[in-house]
């Protein structure tokens, strides 16, 4: 079973994703990034090139030749293909509305709620769902 935290409170969701894209990348972790909503991923992707003024997160569309040797995947559509080719080590970065459609060997799973309430009640259904999987559950507070 996978561990799955919870970050809450977001004062703006990508924006939060995208420090804590940078967060794991200066911490050596590889990352997925998933989302089916194409226009929400490229919101992201857009982000990430900016996410600081000095700093540089490398990151490709799961479908990019260079994606092997690339630490950030961004993923909108076969998950489960994308899992399946990624390091042993990789953790999931959720910005889907719904639960990942798979987690394959993930061991981490990272979830951004906003204040928003669709945000946080969408989440709230995502932690159901994790709940009666199984999972592991952590929740955070952001500050």
């Amino acid at each position: 079973m996978a561990r799955i935290d919870f970050a809450f409170g977001a004062t703006e969701k990508i924006a939060q994703a995208c420090q804590t894209t940078l967060k794991q990348y200066l911490a050596g972790h590889k990352l997925l990034v998933y989302c089916s909503n194409a226009a929400r991923l490229k919101a992201y992707d857009t982000k990430l090139w900016a996410v600081e003024p000095t700093a540089f997160v490398p990151h490709v569309m799961v479908t990019d030749p260079l994606a092997e040797r690339t630490p950030i995947w961004l993923v909108s559509g076969d998950l489960e293909q994308a899992l399946a080719r990624a390091p042993a080590d990789a953790w999931l970065l959720n910005l889907d509305e719904h639960c990942p459609p798979a987690l394959g060997n993930t061991a981490r799973v990272l979830e951004i709620v906003s204040e928003d309430e669709d945000d946080k009640a969408a989440a709230r259904a995502r932690w159901a769902h994790y709940k009666a999987a199984g999972h592991e559950l952590k929740a955070h507070r952001l500050t």
